[in-house]
């Protein structure tokens, strides 16, 4: 891509948390964008969405939504990925995708760029984009990785409302003031109130004692780090805060190396 080549995007799910987000980012980087298209349900239809200091019409996805664009952005959740990334491919775009559709596809790289960004070049129309969760963690500990080789990972998460999206930051807010004013906080999208509460929030475990999000971090480390010897263990956990993902992670390096090595692979 040359400097003076424009790219012409849509933004599948605008109206959500993270479709607003790549919006923003899309403004603030100064990407070389030519249209910008916001794309969302029909009931968005009507809504605006901020671009920089424009103001989007929101337009209602559908089959004919991506002609003329070279870049779509979909976050709009797996079972819309499925049904319009191939569409999108079809007709020219290449498509970023934030769910959970293709990530496990051995066909479609799964890429984080600060950690094996050339695999995204191998991509045939779609490239998926990792769980939040195993993004901050590979990128963390890719140095260390790529120095003396990474044995075992055992992660501890402390996750944000935030990745459940817009209603679930909503559902957090309705439930601390209803603790603040002396009533029973009702859950709704959470199985159990989130406010003053950590609960494991992602449907039922597996044969191994895994849930769906710990699943997600063990199978996606494993494809990014394209190394199937790595055993991950992963305790996921959803905490009452709006935005702000933690983990503490342990590992087991294949070679020895100090922690003053460490310290310095991870300031550069």
């Amino acid at each position: 891509m040359t400097q003076d080549r424009t790219i012409n995007v849509a933004v599948v799910g605008a109206t959500g948390a993270v479709g607003e987000e790549m919006l923003a980012i899309l403004a603030e980087r100064r990407f070389p964008v030519g249209t910008v298209r916001a794309l969302a349900s029909a009931r968005s239809a009507g809504r605006t969405v901020a671009f920089g200091t424009q103001s989007l019409p929101v337009e209602t996805l559908g089959p004919d939504s991506f002609e003329g664009i070279d870049l779509a952005l979909f976050s709009a959740g797996a079972t819309i990925s499925r049904e319009y990334a191939p569409i999108a491919v079809k007709a020219g775009a290449v498509v970023v995708d934030n769910s959970s559709a293709f990530r496990t596809d051995p066909q479609i790289p799964l890429v984080v760029p600060e950690v094996n960004g050339p695999a995204a070049l191998k991509h045939s129309g779609i490239i998926a984009n990792p769980n939040c969760s195993t993004i901050q963690m590979v990128a963390a500990v890719a140095p260390i990785h790529r120095a003396v080789g990474i044995r075992r990972l055992v992660v501890a998460t402390y996750q944000s409302v935030s990745g459940k999206g817009r209603r679930a930051m909503d559902e957090l807010r309705e439930q601390n003031a209803a603790i603040a004013a002396g009533e029973e906080p009702v859950p709704n999208l959470f199985p159990h109130p989130i406010a003053g509460n950590l609960i494991p929030d992602w449907g039922d475990f597996d044969a191994e004692g895994n849930t769906e999000e710990e699943a997600k971090m063990i199978r996606e480390t494993i494809k990014i780090f394209d190394d199937d010897t790595i055993r991950v263990a992963v305790t996921t956990v959803r905490v009452p805060v709006l935005r702000a993902h933690s983990e503490a992670i342990h590992l087991e390096t294949r070679e020895p190396i100090t922690p003053e090595e460490v310290r310095r692979l991870l300031s550069d």
